[in-house]
């Protein structure tokens, strides 16, 4: 087994993330047998409640880049590959930039990525920021099984259907669950610049509220329990001249 703390290359291990449930909880694994829900929630091998990595992954992504694009940066449109860096079918922006420009080790000619790019990655850059599933660190003996019912809407008369009767399976209500997690950040693609990842991973995650499905109906809201992060002011200078020229 491969522990990333061990691993010889640079890598940073952020402080511990906790989100904290404030209302019941639905991510729902798709194919799980072994309940009655027709859509069981999620858990790992030791039957522990957990927010996979990949869905904060994309969800802080989205937030980056909503962040990015506020501070003036050009920022390409995930998740669709032809539109991302460094291909950019149809996005238009100033993305020709020393801040963005990375040389092709297989042509030496200069790609650019965008910011957001050199942090989550794309089709032709891997990720720097490497994410652990969110774990509840409540026994799961404790944990009673929630059932949910609900009913399919017909959209067009705006009436329940008929024979559509379903029941998802969420954690227990108003119970302050705590996830917890990490977020582990290789080395910047480019090391010439000031290291913004962790600020905009900072202020990114304040503004995911929720998490999980069924959001509209109450479910999944959360809150961050972060640790204060010290960030050197040359950071600070960085993104504020997103909308150079």
């Amino acid at each position: 087994m491969v522990y990333l703390r061990q691993l010889s290359n640079s890598i940073e291990t952020l402080p511990l993330l906790t989100a904290i449930i404030d209302t019941a909880l639905s991510v729902g694994a798709g194919g799980s047998s072994g309940s009655l829900a027709d859509k069981p929630i999620v858990r790992d091998a030791e039957a522990n409640l957990l927010i996979p990595a990949s869905q904060i992954k994309g969800r802080l992504r989205h937030e980056c880049e909503k962040i990015a694009r506020g501070l003036g940066w050009a920022i390409c449109e995930s998740p669709n590959p032809e539109r991302m860096c460094p291909q950019r079918v149809g996005v238009s922006g100033n993305f020709v930039r020393e801040d963005y420009e990375l040389i092709d080790t297989l042509t030496g000619n200069p790609l650019y990525h965008c910011l957001i790019c050199q942090m989550f990655g794309n089709p032709s850059l891997p990720s720097r920021a490497i994410f652990d599933d969110l774990i509840c660190t409540e026994e799961p003996e404790n944990l009673p099984e929630v059932l949910r019912p609900g009913v399919t809407i017909n959209r067009r008369r705006h009436t329940a259907e008929d024979q559509k009767l379903y029941f998802i399976e969420t954690s227990p209500a108003n119970a302050q669950l705590h996830f917890e997690g990490r977020i582990y950040l290789q080395s910047p693609v480019k090391p010439d610049l000031p290291d913004y990842a962790k600020v905009l991973i900072w202020a990114g995650l304040k503004h995911i509220h929720a998490l999980g499905g069924g959001k509209s109906a109450g479910l999944g809201w959360l809150h961050w329990q972060l640790p204060p992060l010290q960030v050197d002011e040359a950071v600070w200078t960085f993104l504020a001249k997103g909308g150079e020229k």
